[in-house]
């Protein structure tokens, strides 16, 4: 299998709720499209300085991470930031790797969004059990108890069940 490659939006979260409470212009709101590795190897979503720097997402703290070679660098952590692909939107911290190194997209925004990988196709895609809206994934719930959780309108309905 290669890599796989998608094109998402990132969007910066302040912004928007600005721009919602009239205080910024919507078009104001700082994004870009970008084209990110899918890699179910990473954690989370990665970003590189440059995407940082045009966005001007809030650094929220450092933390150190070891890549794929051994060494460890050390990062900035941003959020929020939203990713959008097709449908799909997740909002996550982000980790801001050097210079121009390239975007990733890690396992949690992509749990978020029910996406799923085509590894014969190299591609990713919305998962087809749930082609409108995505649906999270929830363990260690009681018995008896379901959850929905609807994220095109998040609105959380909690009903007894059997």
């Amino acid at each position: 299998m290669g890599h796989v490659y998608a094109e998402i939006e990132l969007i910066n979260v302040e912004d928007m709720l600005l721009a919602r409470r009239h205080l910024l212009d919507k078009d104001e709101v700082r994004s870009i499209r970008v084209r990110s590795m899918v890699d179910t190897g990473a954690v989370t979503m990665a970003i590189n300085e440059n995407i940082q720097e045009y966005l001007q997402l809030p650094v929220v703290d450092k933390k150190r991470y070891k890549l794929a070679d051994g060494q460890t660098l050390l990062c900035d952590l941003v959020f929020p930031l939203e990713v959008r692909f097709k449908n799909r939107v997740a909002r996550c911290t982000a980790i801001v790797l050097p210079e121009d190194s390239e975007p990733l997209i890690g396992v949690i925004p992509l749990e978020e969004m029910d996406v799923i990988i085509l590894p014969l196709q190299e591609e990713l895609v919305v998962n087809p059990e749930h082609p409108d809206y995505a649906v999270g994934k929830l363990k260690g719930m009681p018995r008896g108890v379901s959850v929905g959780l609807h994220y095109e309108d998040t609105t959380m309905v909690n009903r007894k069940g059997s």
